[in-house]
């Protein structure tokens, strides 16, 4: 387990397992976790599990402001926790991977994929595909500022914070650089070719990311290569036994349509 990756003076924590040696082609999986999540979630621990059993490799990490990594939850932003994401990507791992990107995790997915064809194509070479759980795109402005009602938007305004109740716990606290930094990443007037295979898996009973907006991404990701799954009773964590497994199918699938195997 490696820790003190700094990344504009935030020292963040990750893990990283290299393949098996057995594993001829370095097979790896690149995990991203969801807003207010970490690298210790049911999903993450069962995919690096997953990993393990298969001899592939698998990195996962917390962004500053989650799990053991350094910094305060509130001063986060879509943009710091890219650029953590992108540190981790290009210093941490080697050879082609498989990037999964849980709510948030699958909205800095498509992001870090976005900016490294854009400025480092030989990094974006190594992305064999994606594979997104709900994802949370464009979340700052389209799934918090435009369903903030009157009474939210100036607590932000005036106190520069919201707290957002949460079915899962104690309120998000959504500050307002979360919100107006966030707008300078949204991809919905921006679409783009990801060139690679993309996998989106969303359940119908979805409150957090509602299934309409995962299917306006296909719309956004150019070139034919979203798939769409829905799950019918799914909600939104996906963390149950059998969304799992569906997980792990995906990923295998999409290992051998990347030409691992």
């Amino acid at each position: 387990m490696g820790r003190g990756e700094t990344v504009s003076e935030r020292r963040i924590a990750y893990r990283a397992d290299p393949p098996a040696a057995g594993n001829a082609e370095g097979i790896s999986l690149f995990w991203l976790s969801g807003y207010k999540s970490d690298m210790g979630s049911t999903k993450a621990t069962e995919l690096a599990a997953f990993a393990a059993a298969n001899g592939y490799g698998c990195t996962r990490f917390d962004y500053s402001g989650h799990g053991i990594s350094s910094g305060e939850f509130e001063n986060g932003t879509i943009g710091s926790w890219l650029e953590e994401a992108l540190t981790v990507f290009r210093t941490v791992t080697s050879g082609r991977q498989i990037v999964v990107g849980s709510s948030m995790g699958g909205y800095i997915a498509l992001l870090m994929l976005r900016r490294l064809l854009a400025i480092a194509p030989e990094q974006a070479a190594r992305i064999a595909g994606v594979v997104l759980i709900a994802p949370a795109w464009d979340m700052t402005e389209e799934l918090m500022w435009k369903q903030f009602d009157q009474k939210a938007r100036r607590d932000l305004e005036e106190t520069g914070v919201f707290l957002l109740p949460s079915e899962y716990g104690e309120p998000y606290a959504i500050s307002r650089a979360l919100i107006e930094e966030g707008r300078s990443h949204l991809m919905g007037r921006r679409p783009f070719d990801p060139g690679r295979p993309v996998v989106i898996l969303q359940g119908r009973f979805d409150t957090s990311v509602p299934i309409s907006h995962s299917r306006a991404l296909v719309g956004v990701l150019e070139g034919g290569w979203a798939e769409f799954v829905e799950i019918p009773d799914g909600d939104h964590r996906l963390s149950r036994p059998q969304d799992i497994s569906l997980l792990f199918t995906k990923i295998d699938e999409m290992i051998v349509r990347a030409n691992f195997k």
